[in-house]
């Protein structure tokens, strides 16, 4: 195993969960992360002065919220370039308009990110610490030939870069010893050969030609361009390279700067194809849920779900039992992404296929348990309640694997029954035998909620969990209000309370209303 690439980050942000999310994920990529985070501009300022460690190292990237109480991502890029240090500034956002991204990158932010999906900040951070050394080994190239011949020997034989001087027809004089590790010719091999040996046998003169279109305008060949490549053994590589006019013994010449960005590219393909993977779970997930919830005489049904991420990890879905009852599943599936919206698929179709031919809780969660465990590897399991209501009594039963209980709600809108959970999740032991409650009224004007725990857990900025006493204080204040209203007015309450908290997860609901009495139905 390859060590960790050690990393000083300055995190811009005023909550402390969001910047070890940020950390981790780093951690994820390969980093050895040391970190400082800041929520003020004179915090910012004294951390960019005093560096981080014993030596006072100066910090290789910041990562900014956009919207702090106090501070705000504008504000710190104009600190930082106060500061003058050249230090890679990305911003990570839980959501800023397209127009207030661009204008941030005008004024200098290097990239801009999701909070909800890191996948792209190990890369991110990468390819900007070394777009910072390309311009660090830059400067440190005008420095060492302005100050003496010795400094620049020793940036000439130590960049990382190919560096290759050329005439204005494309025949190579020479260049610095790393074109070797970047070409896979030694200086003498490369001498007297022309670019075009240098380029994929598609686009070989491309290069020439570029230079020669370019060579008036200074700016333009500043800027990297990138083509397909030809090392000296064959193989293609991808280079990015930036060049510049001048004279060399009296002939107008080329130097350019040459790396090869194969694996960057290879990294960035496989990070379009984990966002392709994010959007099919999203589309399985999509055509998971029902449509709309049924229509049952003396009740009024209504479900709903917010994921947290683009894809989220719960599940929700309404099925006839053998019998003719109904049945009723609120679910939670470990992990996010397509592995666990399979499972979600998985696990929907045994629960229906099953509920065709049974109708007890138990026995259904038992066989699809014996299932999903043989199918699953340990690492995933799944949380999930089914209930079974025979509207034509009110009455009704239910078993739960390991998920968070369910409630029953008085007229007035008081807690008046909990369904505890009576088993462990799903897909951990295909042994295990589940079995259901004993049977239980659904009153005239009374409200069963069934909920995961992105509804009890939601934390704000203060640390108070929304918890079940939050579903109550909405319901208890909505005694006439639909299902589906209940539904809206209870996501709404969390994801306020949850604004500005350690983070979120996805929010689940199904509401159950008996009619009152004496009601229609």
């Amino acid at each position: 195993m390859s060590a960790k690439k050690p990393l000083r980050a300055l995190i811009i942000e005023d909550s402390e969960f969001d910047a070890r999310v940020l950390v981790n994920t780093l951690r994820q990529g390969g980093y050895d992360v040391a970190f400082a985070r800041v929520d003020t501009a004179r915090a910012m300022e004294e951390a960019l002065a005093a560096g981080t460690g014993a030596a006072h190292e100066p910090w290789q990237v910041v990562l900014a919220d956009y919207n702090l109480p106090d501070f705000s991502a504008p504000a710190a890029l104009e600190t930082l370039r106060r500061s003058g240090q050249d230090i890679p500034f990305l911003i990570v956002s839980g959501g800023i308009g397209e127009d207030t991204a661009i204008a941030a990158m005008k004024a200098g932010a290097h990239d801009y990110l999701m909070k909800g999906s890191l996948a792209r900040l190990a890369p991110a951070v990468e390819r900007e610490l070394a777009d910072a050394e390309v311009r660090r080994s830059r400067r440190a190239a005008v420095d060492a030939l302005r100050d003496s011949e010795l400094r620049y020997r020793t940036l000439w034989e130590t960049s990382p870069d190919a560096v290759v001087f050329c005439r204005e027809d494309g025949t190579i004089l020479f260049g610095n010893p790393a074109v070797q590790a970047v070409l896979g010719y030694t200086d003498e091999e490369l001498s007297g050969r022309n670019l075009a040996e240098l380029e994929a046998a598609a686009s070989q003169g491309a290069l020439s030609q570029a230079l020669r279109q370019l060579a008036g305008d200074a700016a333009a060949l500043r800027t990297p361009r990138e083509l397909a490549g030809r090392a000296r053994d064959g193989r293609e590589t991808v280079l990015e390279f930036t060049a510049s006019r001048m004279d060399l013994g009296g002939q107008p010449s080329f130097v350019l700067f040459i790396r090869d960005i194969t694996e960057r590219r290879r990294a960035e393909a496989e990070l379009r194809h984990n966002e392709e993977q994010f959007r099919v779970a999203r589309d399985i997930q999509q055509q998971l849920y029902p449509r709309e919830a049924p229509r049952v005489p003396g009740f009024d049904l209504a479900a709903a779900t917010t994921p947290a991420e683009a894809t989220g990890g719960d599940y929700f879905d309404f099925f006839p039992l053998a019998d003719g009852s109904l049945g009723l599943v609120v679910a939670d599936v470990s992990g996010h992404g397509l592995g666990p919206a399979l499972l979600m698929a998985e696990t929907r179709a045994y629960l229906r296929i099953l509920a065709k031919a049974r109708h007890d809780p138990g026995d259904i969660l038992t066989r699809a348990n014996r299932v999903l465990a043989d199918d699953l590897d340990g690492e995933r399991y799944v949380t999930l309640l089914l209930v079974r209501l025979e509207p034509a009594t009110r009455r009704f039963t239910y078993a739960s694997g390991g998920h968070p209980p369910a409630y029953v709600f008085d007229a007035a809108g008081r807690r008046r029954l909990e369904l505890k959970r009576n088993g462990p999740a799903l897909g951990l032991d295909a042994g295990r035998a589940y079995v259901a409650s004993t049977e239980q009224e659904l009153r005239p004007g009374e409200t069963l909620v069934l909920l995961t725990d992105g509804v009890l857990e939601a934390t704000s900025r203060a640390g108070l969990a929304f918890g079940i006493a939050g579903v109550e204080a909405v319901l208890a204040g909505r005694p006439a209000a639909t299902a589906a209203e209940l539904v809206d007015a209870v996501r709404a309450a969390v994801l306020a309370h949850g604004a500005g908290g350690p983070g979120a997860d996805d929010v689940t609901l199904v509401v159950v209303r008996a009619a009152p009495a004496g009601a229609a139905a």
